[in-house]
């Protein structure tokens, strides 16, 4: 739960985070008053066509988005990440990048932390002039490590792993200006 993660990211960083996750509607004051945000499910994801040009609009003026398929909005999200941004591929994000290395080291890329379909995981990324605006974790399920470990009965060292790879993606968003 991004709780969790904010805790981990005060307790092991110097950056000062407040701990109480913000809920944010595309269109919202939140959403707006936002810089980075989370995005994460099991079912489909549906846009307007207002909400799909706010998102671009916020996304092209400097804002992030990180969206973790829990096992379940792969395909719908894809579908309507293709609306926002119809003129952008997905593009695999190489595990030497930045997003991998900036606080704790990944040198593999992308940690798999839940097994679904035996496919591996995959950081996938849209970019504009060159910047991540976009980061989509595929495969991976984050979200799921960042909870309680007793959750989905998780080791200790996987709940780590995701919470350093968390650390490492709000610290690379908060870098890329």
């Amino acid at each position: 739960s991004i709780p969790n993660l904010l805790k981990f990211i005060s307790r092991h960083t110097n950056i000062e985070v407040n701990q109480n996750e913000k809920r944010a509607k595309i269109g919202s004051n939140e959403f707006y008053n936002s810089y980075f945000l989370y995005l994460t499910g099991h079912g489909n994801i549906k846009l307007s066509d207002k909400e799909a040009q706010e998102l671009r609009n916020f996304l092209l003026n400097g804002g992030f988005l990180h969206a973790d398929d829990n096992y379940g909005m792969d395909k719908s999200f894809r579908k309507e990440m293709k609306n926002v941004f119809p003129e952008k591929d997905w593009v695999e994000i190489p595990a030497n990048h930045l997003l991998f290395n900036i606080f704790y080291n990944f040198p593999n890329g992308l940690p798999k932390i839940h097994e679904h379909d035996n496919k591996r995981p995959q950081a996938l990324g849209l970019f504009n002039k060159g910047t991540l605006m976009v980061l989509y974790t595929y495969e991976s399920d984050l979200g799921d490590g960042w909870e309680d470990p007793r959750v989905h009965n998780d080791s200790y060292k996987m709940h780590e792993t995701a919470l350093e790879m968390g650390t490492n993606i709000i610290l690379y968003a908060l870098s890329r200006k």
